[in-house]
């Protein structure tokens, strides 16, 4: 599996990017999907996290109610709609994949996944 993440960029505080993770195929018809990000002298953090079977989703509670994951299987491609974005937003994101519908507590962790896009830099800022 490669995944491809793309839409990044520089926006200004309170505006809006998508990303993008295109996926060469996504592990059967079972699998979970997270965004994760990591910022200059932090640790990655997961941000948002999607599962297959029940569409379950999980956000770090900085971002609820301003990002969205969501995916389309007939394109293998993941979303990840940043709306509000603030400066503390800015970071390298990575998209992620695996297959399998896991368990809530490990929709962040990130050795769970083995497929790991290339990152996508989101600079907010005025």
């Amino acid at each position: 599996v490669q995944l491809q993440a793309s839409g990044g960029g520089l926006v200004q505080p309170g505006g809006s990017l998508r990303l993008s993770c295109a996926a060469s195929t996504f592990t059967g018809d079972a699998y979970t999907i997270a965004w994760f990000r990591q910022a200059p002298g932090k640790e990655r953090e997961g941000v948002a996290a999607l599962r297959s079977g029940d569409g379950k989703t999980r956000y770090v509670d900085s971002v609820k109610g301003r990002f969205t994951i969501s995916r389309d299987r007939a394109k293998n491609t993941a979303y990840l709609q940043m709306n509000s974005l603030q400066p503390e937003d800015t970071a390298l994101y990575y998209c992620a994949t695996t297959s399998g519908n896991k368990i809530y507590s490990d929709f962040f962790r990130p050795g769970a996944y083995p497929y790991w896009g290339q990152g996508t830099l989101v600079t907010v800022s005025s």
